[in-house]
């Protein structure tokens, strides 16, 4: 297996290549809630980077089986349901709902690798059901994505992508080819901070941002959390993500 990590919006955007697997990872917070939503029932989540074609494409679905999640800088939106963060996708809320959802980050990534043969979204809680998941395709080659921030590189999403080709190299009944220096620096960090997780996500730049915008302990503690859900978002059709 040949794996590439790339940043969305450095260099010169993502590769145009058509990976087997793409793996996106938004640490804070995206593909957290993303997970965490799946996990408590949500039907599913159309992801948008655009606001008006999400509002647009809501409105055409019932009233009592939508809800619209709207972040930017860190912040939920005004007029949506709900924002970007794991503890809001309670199963009392979305159970059996359709979560429209725009973020800063994580929603653009995954619309730029929506042409992927298999497409994941992965957090920290759910690495090894993803890393699982991509063994059991036996896959040729894997891209990791990272969501960063605004185009900046993310040092939690980089822990991410760490974690997730550490668990792969120890567990894929192949040879695993580290493609890139950026994958080779993300294992680098993962061996670093792997037995402090949290303290990572605090230490990060968009740590720090959350953490100027008020208390997000919770939301830190929920998306350090290692290997402790068995949900696979993926792709079920374009835009689409639902769980395996």
């Amino acid at each position: 297996m040949i794996i590439n990590l790339t940043y969305y919006h450095v260099a010169n955007d993502v590769p145009e290549i058509n990976p087997d697997v793409a793996v996106v990872i938004d640490v804070l917070r995206a593909t957290t809630t993303i997970s965490w939503a799946l996990k408590n029932g949500a039907d599913s989540i159309q992801v948008f980077a655009d606001l008006n074609l999400l509002k647009t494409s809501a409105m055409k679905w019932p009233a009592d089986k939508r809800l619209m999640l709207g972040e930017r800088g860190g912040k939920k939106i005004d007029g949506f349901d709900l924002g970007n963060s794991p503890l809001s996708v309670k199963k009392e809320t979305v159970l059996g709902k359709r979560l429209f959802m725009s973020t800063t980050n994580g929603t653009k990534s995954l619309k730029e690798v929506q042409n992927a043969k298999h497409l994941f979204a992965m957090g920290l809680p759910n690495r090894k059901a993803v890393a699982d998941k991509i063994i059991s395709l036996n896959t040729e080659n894997l891209l990791i994505l990272g969501s960063g921030w605004e185009g900046s590189y993310s040092l939690e999403d980089s822990l991410a992508a760490g974690a997730l080709a550490s668990y792969l190299k120890t567990n894929f009944n192949s040879e695993v080819n580290i493609a890139n220096d950026e994958l080779q620096a993300a294992l680098a960090l993962w061996y670093f901070w792997e037995n402090d997780i949290l303290q990572c996500l605090k230490t990060a730049t968009h740590g720090k941002r959350l953490t100027s915008l008020g208390d997000y302990e919770d939301d830190f503690k929920c998306c350090s959390e290692l290997d402790c859900l068995d949900i696979v978002p993926f792709q079920a059709e374009r835009g689409v993500i639902r769980a395996s």
